[in-house]
Formats: structure tokens, sequence, C-alpha cells
């Protein structure tokens, strides 16, 4: 019988590593009962509803990610950004790249400290973001949550990556 503790489907049996697969998804309730793979799922069905709404703007979702960060606060540090985002540099460099071969952003060596990279917006990278507008409103009805239910959700969430970063740290 399986239990649910803090969310987490529990069915009092240990996979054993020298068993086959289906051993193992057997004995922990196989994909479907991880919280894990709900979470991968939707974050994929979120890039899925994301890439129409984006295409027209010339846009990936993780473009559309540093440009939302931009569009919070111009001018930027690659360090700080890929600290905004959770990405690397090697990583974000690229999508830096591509941002400022579409004209959208511009990737200037900082006066004070040469070894930094600062990031400011072009024209074209301020008027995306009235062109971007209706995006989000468009993946909120997509998602069919009323905004309550969006805030227990993304509440949920950050608590729960914050637990997790915090396990990380120990």
């Amino acid at each position: 019988m399986k239990e649910i503790e803090h969310g987490f489907v529990m069915t009092g049996a240990e996979p054993n590593k020298n068993d086959g697969v289906e051993n193992r998804e057997a004995a922990t309730g196989g994909l479907d009962v991880m919280l894990c793979f709900a979470i991968y799922g939707a974050a994929h069905a979120f890039t899925r509803a994301y890439k129409p709404l984006l295409e027209p703007l010339g846009l990936t979702y993780p473009q559309y990610l540093v440009m939302m960060a931009l569009w919070a606060e111009d001018g930027q540090k690659v360090k700080a950004l890929g600290d905004r985002l959770g990405l690397d540099s090697g990583t974000l460099s690229p999508l830096l790249k591509r941002l400022e071969q579409s004209g959208l952003v511009k990737r200037k060596r900082d006066a004070e400290d040469e070894r930094q990279v600062k990031i400011t917006l072009t024209p074209q990278g301020v008027e995306l973001k009235e062109r971007s507008a209706g995006v989000m409103e468009a993946i909120g009805e997509a998602t069919g949550c009323s905004l309550e239910e969006v805030g227990m959700l993304r509440a949920a969430l950050v608590g729960l990556k914050d637990r997790l970063e915090g396990a990380e740290e120990r």
C-alpha cells in the first residue's frame, strides 16, 4: 500500500539496484508518481505553450527569460544576470550572443572593471517589451488557473527550490 508523505508517494519498498528497471519502477511506483517527473513535464508543457507566442517576436523561451530580466533591470553585469536566471556563463553567453546579433542587447566591457561585461538593451530591445505584452496574459489563460492558484503554485515551487538548494549547501 502506498502512503503519501510530504507530497511524495512512498511505497514502503526500497528498490534493489541489482533488479531490472521494471522492478525498481514497481517498488517506487514508477515515473507517474514522482514529483520531479511531474515538474519536468510541466516545465516542458510551459516551453511548448510559449513557443508559438515567442516565435513572432524572434525569441526562444530562454532568450525571453533573459529579456524579462533585462526589462526589469537594464545594465546588469553578466555574472549578476546569470545568478538571477540560475544560468552559468557557458549557457548564458550563447544566449546573449544571439540576442546581440538580433540587435536586442549590447555587450560592453565595464569601464570600472574590464573583466566584467555589462548587458544593456538597445532601442529595439526596449521596444520588444511592448510587443511582448500579451505573452504573459496568454500563458495565464492557457494554464486555466486563477490568480490565487498561480500564487499558491508559485509559492510552493519557490519553497521547494529553496529547500532543495538548502540541502545542497549542507
